[in-house]
């Protein structure tokens, strides 16, 4: 199994950045795909990004794309989200999630393990 505990999360005006972080523990963190979700009060949880086990390669959903970027350090058993021009739409709890295997994966029934949450709240 892996553990993985979600940092980074709070408030910030719009326009602003923040870089949420995801430390995993267990397993060894190398073997897994990693991805982040959010979920939004009243909506879904929704994808959001996704790194290969080697970082090599990255997706992301089309409302995040060029604001934000995911990447990992493997040596530090971490993952991170870079988000910047931050939207009140961007409010939401972020999860990280982890699954054995290449990846990226993008779908939130291809991962097994999961993290708390961290709240990102934007204002306008």
């Amino acid at each position: 199994q892996v553990q993985l505990v979600e940092s980074g999360g709070g408030l910030v005006q719009a326009g602003g950045s923040l870089r949420l972080s995801c430390a995993a523990s267990g397993r060894t963190f190398s073997l897994y795909g990693m991805g982040w979700f959010r979920q939004a009060p009243g909506k879904e949880r929704e994808f959001v990004a996704a790194i290969s086990r080697s970082g090599e390669s990255t997706s992301y959903a089309d409302s995040v794309k060029g604001r934000s970027t995911i990447s990992r350090d493997n040596a530090k058993n971490t993952m991170y989200l870079q988000m910047n021009s931050l939207k009140p739409e961007d409010t939401a709890v972020y999860y990280c999630a982890a699954q054995l295997g290449w990846g990226p994966f993008l779908s939130e029934y291809e991962y097994e393990y999961w993290g708390q949450g961290t709240q990102v709240t934007v204002s306008s």
